[in-house]
């Protein structure tokens, strides 16, 4: 173009003579405006609409330590937890508290879930996870650790599967980890006397078990001798022993040696977490591994153990260090420290479990997973309910959790469910 002539352009219907430098000015801005727009336009943001609350209790068979509830109720407390998203998308989630276990009960789970966190959630994207997690940091505000992790487990875990069925990917496609295939299992036996012992590894053994878990304390004695009939009746399988916190300190430092000789592979939570000086003690004492459980919550916690030389590994557990993202990180610091990890759970029923698997999966568990809830547990919520095969079960391979729950199951378990209703939030 001539820089003599004149053109005609319309700008925003506006029809009149340009000049060439003007024009220039003008196309730039006009086109650089239109790209601008294209490049930041996004998708409508999807929002977290309601969230339901369905307490139940899970029906149990044989003898655990975990499982009385107050006024003599008995089973497996839990908290079912559904996420939908204003586009109509849903996750499910599931809190197991375990009073006996930890401070959490069935009634303040339910409370705490329906007045402060699931409240925080409300209007919030299911995709910003850590999102999310920050949010509930202030509703209720975290103590020592993390406040009400078990709690707060179930609605991570819906949030998860809201977030993995949104996407179309699994548990290791949203962490860009490899798939996982199965996880072998372990049998707990939890024994009063050693003829109960026997029964109980009989009964481990019928189905397909060849690795045990035993629960040990506050009687060294009992805890050598039971260890001696598990070794003996299963001489090539992982045995680990876990005393929940119940050993005081010089009886640990005397057992650990002991449970060694008697064929223990590792010993879980020997102490309270809170007997910092006995935990070194027992780790430099190198009689076997010392894994931490209770009393590690979140990833602060766990550096801080490490730091103080406290531990040789962890028995992770997803529902009670408030789910899958902060269980993730302290895997990946433990990966990172050099230390052992196993993966364990409270009774997990089905949907808790399919959220500890995934995560075991994604990781590449070696080592046997003390998840007894199809031990102990006798009804489920889901569509297809995880089968387990020869002592291993498959990982679930769909989107989100890779699972279908069956909401007719949840109303017809709460209908079992003494004083039990939905709460919709």
């Amino acid at each position: 173009m001539d820089s003599r002539q004149k053109s005609v352009f319309v700008v925003c219907g506006d029809l009149r003579p340009l000049g060439r430098r003007q024009f220039l000015r003008t196309s730039a801005t006009a086109t650089l405006g239109f790209i601008t727009a294209v490049a930041y336009a996004k998708p409508a943001r999807t929002k977290i609409e309601r969230i339901e609350l369905f307490p139940v209790r899970y029906p149990t068979k044989g003898y655990f330590k975990f499982f009385t509830g107050p006024r003599g109720s008995y089973g497996r407390g839990a908290v079912i937890v559904k996420i939908t998203a204003d586009q109509g998308a849903v996750g499910w989630g599931q809190s197991i508290p375990s009073p006996l276990w930890s401070y959490e009960t069935l009634e303040t789970d339910t409370t705490v879930m329906a007045d402060y966190l699931a409240p925080a959630l409300i209007g919030h994207d299911p995709l910003d996870i850590d999102g999310a997690h920050r949010a509930m940091d202030r509703a209720p505000a975290p103590g020592f650790s993390t406040a009400m992790p078990i709690a707060r487990s179930g609605l991570d875990m819906a949030l998860h599967d809201l977030a993995g069925r949104i996407r179309g990917q699994s548990l290791p496609q949203m962490w860009n980890r490899p798939a996982g295939g199965e996880v072998k299992l372990s049998w707990t036996v939890n024994a009063r006397t050693l003829d109960e012992a026997e029964t109980v590894i009989d009964t481990g053994y019928e189905c397909g078990y060849s690795n045990f878990n035993i629960k040990v304390a506050p009687d060294p004695k009992f805890d050598v001798e039971l260890a001696r009939l598990v070794r003996q009746r299963a001489p090539e399988g992982f045995l680990w022993a876990d005393a929940n916190g119940g050993y005081d300190p010089a009886t640990a430092l005397e057992a650990a040696p002991k449970l060694d000789e008697a064929g223990v592979d590792v010993l879980e939570a020997p102490l309270r977490p809170n007997r910092i000086s006995g935990y070194r003690a027992l780790k430099k004492q190198g009689a076997l591994p010392i894994l931490m459980d209770e009393g590690v919550v979140s990833p602060v916690e766990l550096t801080e153990f490490i730091r103080l030389e406290m531990l040789d590994g962890l028995a992770m557990k997803p529902c009670r260090c408030g789910g899958l993202a902060p269980a993730k990180r302290q895997i990946e610091i433990i990966l990172d420290a050099g230390l052992v990890w196993l993966g364990s759970g409270l009774t997990d029923p089905d949907i808790s479990m399919a959220a500890a698997l995934g995560l075991y999966g994604a990781f590449g568990l070696t080592k046997p997973a003390a998840l007894n809830g199809p031990q102990f547990l006798t009804a489920d919520v889901l569509e297809k309910p995880l089968t387990i095969t020869k002592g291993s079960v498959k990982v679930p391979e769909g989107p989100g959790l890779g699972i279908e729950v069956d909401e007719e199951k949840v109303n017809e378990l709460m209908k079992r469910t003494t004083n039990s209703r939905p709460i919709q939030i």
